[in-house]
């Protein structure tokens, strides 16, 4: 990925879970309840002679007056958003109102403690609460129209619950009631039947009618504020992507709060159709292996023949005999991202849970401009997966592996009758992502030496992080694309006149442990060992998002240790659930290196002793997908780092100025 890339992708940072709204609500009441405790002195006005009861009472007022607003908004916020037309959760109003329940307790605790060492009446501290109130106002505003397709106007609404419920309250207990009381009339009844000041706190005397005519005034200035923000930031992602960006954070906050796929459907309107293609290779245990083969290539049922032998025609095998899927390569020359299970983040494992054997699915030679648009674009890839090999001809001759390098890269390369498989890496420099140009230029130059089908791997296994201007993306132009153009060509014709004999495979796999905050995807570690004409090749895949410089040669020298298997590498799958709340997330930054190594070496040792006569078949097929497009990745994000820059910046301004209103108001009441 580029730089603009690396820094959109720090918004994983920001992904969370929103808890279970329960669990959030208990919170709340006892924030309230401790809060109570601390700013209701029932002590000093009602004398101490039973202090448990009096602590009881300021916790029960906390959580009256503090805990009771956030419990109805956090009900009855989502019911009302809905009726509108919204698409609010109870667990995301639950956690919303939370929020600012805490910003509230902030603002009255640092008001308290300015009144206190400044010697300012009770009233400055009220002042901070209107302020607080209508701060929140904006805040739940702000959030509502981002998670809910609704106008300002029908967001205010639900928008304004907490801050009228809490207004509600202070009219009722505070001193308010008494001032509109007009000699004798119905009204004053009213007013008197809904008077509680008697139950109230005593500071609440403080609160006057001008502290509710102040909070209309700022939430009407707010709303406007926030309006006024929205319009900025907006208006340069409709000239440059025709999307809004309401859309882009609305989905994001549903996929990090509740995993909804609300940015699944952003992507798709952003997205680009793209024909790929979708490259397998298929080995299968035979039936009676110890059959030989005849002049015509085909299996006869003579025994004995010497396993490392070149056999004519590749050593076609009759479909019949072939038994069940030991183990399958899928190469899809699509990037697994953008994060976590949303497009094709969780591509990897749909891949492998397809195939009848162990699936092996190594990162292909493709940017995030592939990034699948939604998960069900993934079914395409399977399917095409599926066509590849519902024709294959499987034939037991292979060659011996081959290792060429040229400049930086180097590539590992083996040929299995018609089709190829060739694992490229640039370590032990640092690289990420092949561009898809560059991956299908070096196929072309791989398939000059006569293959038909090439699975271009790129090993994917050095990177050293997100910092910096230069991410290691390869691109068409580039010194390294050149290295892999004559590595990846000089290899095909080393495997067109390598040493010939019949394959043989054997796999392992452990899902370990180690989960994806962890580095770690769910496929865990595999190893596939092949041998032909007595020489073998190991094949390590680690199910995670490139690798920290020098674990891939310590993995190399505890396969060598442990199995004598000179040639080998080490491959990651990209899996982008591994950055579902960390965007640079390799594989050796929070595992110990020395576990991981033992577990290779103990699976390649494994799978040594699983090797068995195979016979192997391949296919390229093509799938029309939708993808993020051309550019538009890059575009995505320079307007999302744009928006988080100057976003923040403009809602400071935007801040400012309405604090700036809110003062000057004050001082004019």
């Amino acid at each position: 990925m580029t730089a603009t890339q690396g820094r959109l992708a720090g918004l994983s940072k920001f992904i969370f879970r929103a808890p279970r709204w329960p669990r959030t609500l208990a919170f709340a009441v006892l924030l309230g309840g401790l809060t109570g405790i601390a700013v209701f002195d029932s002590a000093s006005t009602m004398g101490s002679t039973y202090p448990v009861l009096l602590v009881g009472q300021d916790a029960w007022q906390g959580i009256v007056f503090l805990g009771a607003p956030t419990v109805v908004a956090a009900l009855t916020t989502t019911t009302v958003d809905r009726a509108l037309g919204g698409s609010l959760t109870y667990n995301r109003s639950a956690l919303l109102a939370l929020l600012c329940e805490l910003f509230v307790v902030v603002v009255l605790v640092v008001a308290g403690v300015f009144a206190a060492v400044l010697g300012l009446s009770q009233r400055f501290v009220f002042d901070a609460l209107v302020v607080a109130l209508a701060s929140i106002f904006a805040l739940r505003l702000l959030a509502v129209l981002a998670v809910s397709r609704v106008s300002v106007p029908a967001a205010s609404v639900p928008a304004l619950v907490q801050t009228a419920v809490a207004a509600a309250l202070l009219f009722v207990y505070g001193g308010t009631a008494r001032l509109l009381i007009d000699g004798g009339s119905a009204y004053e009844a009213y007013v008197v039947f809904l008077s509680r000041t008697d139950h109230g706190p005593p500071v609440f005397d403080a609160v006057t009618l001008d502290h509710f005519l102040l909070l209309g005034a700022l939430c009407l200035l707010y709303a406007v504020a926030v309006w006024g923000f929205l319009v900025a930031v907006e208006r340069p992602w409709r000239r440059a992507l025709d999307v809004s960006v309401l859309d882009f954070i609305r989905g994001f906050i549903g996929y990090a709060a509740e995993e909804s796929r609300d940015l699944e459907e952003f992507f798709e309107r952003l997205g680009q159709e793209a024909v790929v293609p979708v490259s397998a290779l298929s080995f299968r245990v035979i039936e009676g292996d110890d059959a030989g083969t005849g002049g015509d290539g085909t299996e006869t049922d003579a025994a004995g023949d010497d396993p490392d032998a070149t056999v004519a025609d590749g050593g076609r095998v009759d479909p019949a005999r072939l038994g069940a899927e030991k183990a399958r390569f899928v190469l899809p020359m699509i990037h697994p991202g953008p994060l976590g299970e949303i497009g094709g983040g969780d591509l990897p494992r749909r891949v492998a849970l397809s195939a009848e054997g162990i699936g092996f699915p190594p990162h292909a030679t493709a940017g995030h401009d592939f990034n699948l648009v939604s998960e069900s674009e993934v079914d395409c890839v399977i399917d095409a997966a599926d066509r590849a090999l519902a024709d294959a001809t499987f034939r037991r001759e292979g060659t011996v592996p081959l290792s060429v390098e040229a400049g930086e890269s180097s590539v590992l390369a083996q040929r299995f009758g018609d089709a190829a498989l060739a694992v490229s890496t640039f370590a032990p420099g640092s690289a990420d992502d092949v561009d898809f140009a560059v991956g299908q230029s070096a196929r072309a130059e791989f398939r000059s030496g006569g293959a038909e089908d090439v699975l271009l791997v790129d090993g994917h296994n050095c990177h050293t992080g997100l910092s910096g201007a230069d991410l290691g993306h390869v691109t068409p132009g580039s010194e390294r694309s050149y290295d892999l153009y004559k590595a990846a060509g000089s290899a095909g014709r080393a495997t067109a006149d390598a040493d010939r004999g019949r394959t043989e495979l054997g796999v392992a796999w452990e899902p370990t442990d180690w989960t994806p905050e962890e580095g770690i995807g769910p496929l865990g570690v595999r190893v596939a060992v092949t041998r032909v004409a007595g020489v073998e090749a190991a094949y390590v895949l680690i199910d995670g998002n490139n690798m920290v410089p020098g674990l891939r040669e310590d993995l190399l020298a505890a396969v060598r240790e442990a199995t004598g298997i000179d040639r080998a590498e080490v491959m990651t799958t990209d899996n982008h659930v591994v950055n579902r709340t960390r965007a640079d997330n390799r594989v050796g930054e929070e595992i110990d290196a020395d576990r991981l190594a033992e577990t290779v070496a103990s699976l390649a040792v494994d799978a040594r002793e699983d090797l068995e006569p195979v016979a192997v078949g391949g296919g390229t097929e093509h799938a029309t997908v939708t993808v993020f497009g051309n550019d538009r990745t890059e575009t995505l994000a320079t307007q999302a780092n744009a928006a988080i820059s100057l976003g923040a910046a403009l809602a400071a301004a935007v801040t400012l100025f309405a604090m700036s209103v809110s003062v000057l108001l004050f001082f004019l009441t």
